[in-house]
């Protein structure tokens, strides 16, 4: 028996990184994913996974049609939803002074929209089904002073903390729960270019190395599946210690 048997995910961001960590996770779970992403690359993830239980879709998740219309394909294939894991994202980052309208409105669409648009679209199809969990990735940055150049990114990803919580405290009577992830340094390529970059942030958790995609897929497995079934409203980091230091 699976965590996540009979279950229905969908997944933004879901060809690369953690996103794809999760959907392959899920699957050996026993759970049938909705595998999007912008890239084409939830392609490749429901061919390696097995289009029997992964339908991809391709869906920016900044266009709210287009999140309502992932929602729809996962009920008309699978029948319903029962947890939604907001993935997809984007980072950038200047000095404040530096950072122009076009990044923010950038970073804003994708990495709080986005995820206001999974959280809306996704509570509207759990609730004709009884409830469900929602997991929406927030960050490090969201918590605490994690580097240089990232108050945009910082800002959107405090809004989704803040955003989830509003969901977790509105639809808990639904049967609906929301938690969100702050992952630290994650070695996924984009983790791995900036590590490349910048050595000495393996320095920084008190583990002194990054986390892996598949230990942030664990997470979020456990928040989605029952066995965190009393727990709503979260923020929680998964950075090696990290932000302990820092706060």
């Amino acid at each position: 028996m699976g965590d996540m048997d009979g279950k229905v995910a969908v997944i933004t961001g879901a060809g690369a990184g953690m996103a794809k960590a999760c959907a392959e996770l899920f699957v050996q779970h026993g759970a049938k994913v909705v595998a999007a992403d912008i890239s084409g690359k939830e392609k490749d993830t429901a061919a390696e996974l097995g289009e029997a239980v992964v339908v991809p879709v391709h869906c920016d998740v900044s266009q709210e049609d287009q999140v309502v219309s992932m929602f729809e394909t996962a009920v008309r294939e699978f029948g319903r939803v029962d947890a939604v894991l907001n993935v997809a994202g984007i980072a950038d980052g200047a000095p404040l002074a530096d950072s122009t309208l076009e990044m923010y409105d950038r970073i804003m669409a994708v990495d709080l929209k986005g995820v206001f648009l999974g959280t809306k679209h996704g509570i509207r199809t759990m609730r004709a089904t009884g409830g469900g969990a929602i997991v929406n990735w927030a960050s490090l940055a969201a918590l605490a002073t994690s580097g240089a150049y990232a108050s945009v990114y910082s800002a959107a990803k405090a809004g989704v903390i803040a955003l989830t919580r509003a969901a977790a405290t509105e639809y808990a009577t639904d049967g609906i729960r929301a938690n969100s992830l702050c992952p630290g340094i994650i070695l996924t390529d984009m983790g791995q270019n900036a590590v490349q970059a910048a050595p000495e942030k393996l320095q920084k958790p008190a583990m002194q190395r990054g986390g892996t995609p598949q230990e942030v897929a664990e997470l979020a497995l456990f928040l989605a599946s029952e066995r965190s079934s009393y727990l709503t409203g979260l923020a929680i980091p998964i950075d090696g210690g990290w932000g302990s230091l820092l706060r």
